[in-house]
């Protein structure tokens, strides 16, 4: 199931069912989230990429909504995958319990850092009380220089990895020589032209891998065999659908080390489905999505359909 085979597929109706889910708690995305989902021969896909995404980067999740609806499903290694918490940028003590007891079950939690060095500490420390046994895991999504980077993670303690502390390759390589943390590259992989045309030597330890911003299972299998890395899957912010695809593609890995980031449903006050958390675990489902009440208006379901159009075309 080769990416080029993909991008040759065709759309399924484009009259997708767009819906709104409302989200909370992270205010990195406050307000609405839209969602355009498409059901084709094989099931639903999910196209979501953030509003001021263009067409180019938007590509890539529309390759692989048209994959997950019109593409078998691949050889799947498990049922249900091992999930990590998700804990966003916050210090009320009360909410930061609430979000993790959203999280049952689960061995880790990746806490997002970056912006204010104490708050940052603050928030990893009230996660180690609260759940002390758990591993840490800190996203930064490139926000250090690298001195800042050395600072923090000589200062924080002991962190299973960290994903993408810096923007640059020159950066990630220079802090590799300075601390002994293991370092997951995101941002520096899907937001790279061609991450098939990068040299992540020295770089990064592992790769962090999201369905729709990658393009699909295929390609994303493709990255992992071109880089010769192991990787641990995350997601964007997605409604059940997307979550569901994500999963499939843990599963669809034969060794997968990592608890993986696919538990962000917790962070939607709405959503089409309910994925539950078990004993730290998430089942890969199927099921239709429950959109009743979840229409948007006209003008938008306008807008995404002439989005879904336009990018349609760069994928010919």
């Amino acid at each position: 199931m080769g990416f080029e085979t993909r991008k040759r597929a065709p759309l399924p109706n484009p009259g997708p069912f767009l819906a709104e889910v409302t989200n909370h708690l992270d205010p990195t995305y406050m307000g609405g989230l839209e969602v355009a989902l498409i059901k084709g021969s094989h099931g639903w896909g999910e196209f979501s990429p953030f509003l001021e995404y263009d067409d180019a980067e938007s590509s890539h999740w529309l390759a692989s909504a048209i994959e997950a609806a019109t593409q078998p499903r691949p050889k799947l290694f498990r049922s249900s995958v091992a999930v990590n918490g998700t804990i966003p940028a916050l210090n009320d003590v009360a909410q930061l319990q609430s979000i993790v007891e959203s999280f049952p079950g689960v061995k880790s939690f990746k806490v997002k850092v970056g912006v204010n060095r104490a708050e940052d500490l603050e928030r990893v420390n009230v996660i180690r009380n609260l759940r002390p046994e758990a591993k840490i895991r800190v996203d930064v999504n490139g926000l250090w220089s690298v001195d800042q980077a050395e600072d923090f993670l000589t200062s924080v303690g002991e962190v299973e990895y960290v994903e993408q502390p810096c923007q640059s390759l020159e950066e990630l390589r220079e802090l590799k020589k300075r601390v002994s943390v293991k370092i997951v590259g995101d941002e520096i992989l899907r937001k790279a032209e061609d991450p098939f045309d990068i040299n992540l030597d020295g770089a990064v330890d592992y790769l962090m891998l999201k369905v729709q911003p990658l393009g699909g299972i295929g390609r994303a299998h493709a990255l992992a065999k071109h880089h010769k890395l192991p990787v641990v899957v995350s997601s964007a912010l997605e409604s059940a659908v997307g979550i569901n695809y994500g999963l499939t593609l843990a599963a669809s890995f034969e060794e997968m080390s990592f608890d993986c980031g696919l538990a962000t449903g917790s962070l939607l006050a709405q959503d089409v489905a309910h994925l539950p958390i078990t004993d730290g675990m998430m089942q890969i489902s199927e099921f239709e999505p429950q959109l009743d009440g979840l229409d948007v208006a006209p003008d938008r379901f306008e807008w995404w359909k002439n989005r879904i159009m336009r990018t349609a075309e760069l994928l010919k």
